[in-house]
């Protein structure tokens, strides 16, 4: 089986954690999750959007080797961090060439009342490790760009 990297894109609550658990259940395949990684690193830290840039980029320059280091070993790789931007899918696309793994970027394409709607009823069980308001959605989101195809990323996209 070849090694594949696992990329998610999707709005905040739009299942991005979710799907990545069920791709994490094939054989041979590792679960990363930025936010169990900002959440345990940066606790308390992280309260604006400049904040979650500066550190998520930590991680990110942290994890990147380590990424390209267990596909080259053969393991495949759910990464759940957001590729929501060029730029974080630039720096995705840096994995991809430096491993050689295959790849699929999950574009979780749904409306945004479907979304506040899970981040409301997520927001509620307080299972999550960030609790996200309209408002801080409304936020990321306009910064949210939606892959296309001359990325070059082999997108599989998921409705509702």
């Amino acid at each position: 089986m070849t090694p594949t990297l696992y990329l998610l894109c999707g709005k905040i609550a739009a299942g991005k954690s979710t799907l990545a658990k069920r791709l994490a259940a094939r054989p041979a395949t590792v679960l990363i999750s930025e936010d169990r990684w900002n959440a345990t690193l940066f606790p308390d830290e992280i309260r604006t959007i400049e904040d979650y840039g500066r550190y998520s980029s930590r991680v990110r320059a942290a994890m990147g080797p380590h990424v390209v280091a267990l596909l080259k070993a053969g393991l495949s790789v759910v990464l759940d961090f957001q590729a929501n931007t060029l730029a974080v899918r630039g720096w995705m696309r840096t994995l991809i060439d430096g491993s050689g793994a295959a790849h699929e970027l999950h574009f979780l394409d749904l409306p945004d009342e479907t979304c506040k709607r899970r981040l409301s009823e997520r927001n509620a069980t307080g299972e999550h490790p960030y609790q996200a308001s309209d408002a801080d959605y409304d936020l990321f989101t306009r910064y949210f760009v939606p892959p296309s195809a001359d990325e070059g990323f082999n997108v599989v996209v998921h409705k509702e």
